[in-house]
Order: C-alpha cells, then structure tokens, then sequence
C-alpha cells in the first residue's frame, strides 16, 4: 500500500486540520522505530503514572514523529488503557481517575462494559505520520473541521457518529472494521489541548483507500455546489 499517496490524496479531499496518524498494534516494539522516552510523572498514590497525560495525547506527538510505545508509557490515563486493550477493568477500577469520572457522573459503571476495547492486548503500540509511516497500520487517525465531517458523512452514510470517551474509536476501527469519527470528550480534549473545533476520525487502515475514493467524489461534489450557491448569492451582495 503507498500510504503516501493515500494520505496526500485524503488531506488534498478533506483538509484536515492536522496531518493523519498511523497507528499500529504489535507483539513487540517494531525494528528500527525510536521509543517514546520522555519521563514519566510523579506517580499518584493509586500507582497511576506514564510518559503523557493520556494515550490520546501520543495522538498530537505523532503528527511531528514516528514512536513506539509501550504499556507502562499509557499507565496515567485508566480509560486509554481499557480502550486500548492494556487493562482490564478490574486493573483500573480502583484507581482515582476511575473514581472521579464516576462520582462527577461523566459515567457510570453499567456503561463500561458497552465501551468498545481492543481485544488483544498489544506489547507496543506504534504512532507516527501516516505519510511517512515504515510499516504497515492499523488504523488511521485524522483530525477533521466540521466541514471535512460534513464531507466524509456524505461520503460515507451510516458513518458512526461517536462522543465519549473520544479514544474508543480507535477500537471501533481496529476491531469491528468501521470508520467512526467522534466528537470528542471532555477529558480527551483537556488532556491533548485539541481545539474545540476539532473533531476526530478513525479509519480502518485496509480500507483507506476505499475511503479516499468516496470522499474525492463527495469532495468533487461538492465543490459543483459551492459554485452553484457562490454564483447564486451574487444577487444578494
């Protein structure tokens, strides 16, 4: 697959508001790929600690560079753990992330087992630009306008129209085999300092290119329509 083209072709259709990601799960840390190697945080009495904030925050990081990255590096964020296949629930239950997202009612405990997860737990999870990516993906992440969503739910009806927590969207893609983009969550977008006019995206890697395809029609399209109401409006200036 020439993931550089592919990613050249999907920002020429949606311009995205970031370059896309490429994300990959393995047993182990791919050859050649540097490891994330910031220091980790003071850990909080519960044990919670890790390289960032939170797995989503790997997400901004990649945009610049390609990294490996392991268990221990996800360890602050219990949400991105489970989501991310790293943990279990009954490994995060008790920590105070946990506790405090359940007492502020963010959510509740009957609706964690409906959070999708990556199955297998992964030995390293791989983050980079997808157009330089040395490997082959997983899943494709893209940051999207609302206009660049308007386009790719034209494209793509029944599109998964997802919110919180913003990271399980990477399973939907990974696991189920569905493109599903999310409108973010709260604690995703204080954490990763994604602008509020930020949505999310994720694809499944062995369909980007059928993605690609029908947003360059839709972006085709609509670009007809926009001269249309441009000529249009002229009577109103």
């Amino acid at each position: 697959m020439d993931w550089r083209a592919l990613n050249d072709r999907l920002v020429a259709a949606l311009a995205p508001s970031a370059a896309p990601i490429a994300i990959t799960f393995s047993n182990e840390r791919p050859s050649g790929v540097p490891e994330f190697d910031e220091p980790f945080a003071e850990p909080m009495p519960d044990g919670r600690t890790g390289r960032v904030a939170a797995g989503c925050v790997f997400w901004m990081r990649a945009t610049e560079a390609t990294f490996s990255t392991i268990a221990a590096d996800h360890g602050n964020c219990s949400v991105g753990r489970l989501t991310h296949g790293l943990a279990e629930l009954s490994d995060v239950a008790t920590n105070s992330d946990v506790a405090a997202l359940l007492d502020s009612g963010w959510v509740t405990m009957d609706m964690v087992p409906g959070i999708p997860v990556i199955t297998e737990r992964p030995g390293a999870i791989t983050y980079g630009p997808l157009a330089e990516t040395p490997i082959d993906p997983d899943v494709v992440l893209v940051r999207l306008t609302p206009k660049a969503l308007m386009v790719l739910s034209d494209a793509l009806p029944g599109l998964h129209i997802e919110g919180k927590p913003q990271c399980h969207i990477v399973a939907m893609a990974k696991e189920q085999g569905v493109v599903a983009a999310s409108v973010g969550c709260m604690l995703s977008r204080v954490r990763t300092g994604m602008p509020s006019t930020d949505t999310t995206c994720a694809i499944p890697a062995s369909r980007l290119a059928e993605v690609v395809e029908a947003v360059e029609a839709t972006a085709l399209v609509d670009a007809v329509v926009a001269r249309y109401a441009a000529d249009d409006s002229r009577r109103f200036a």
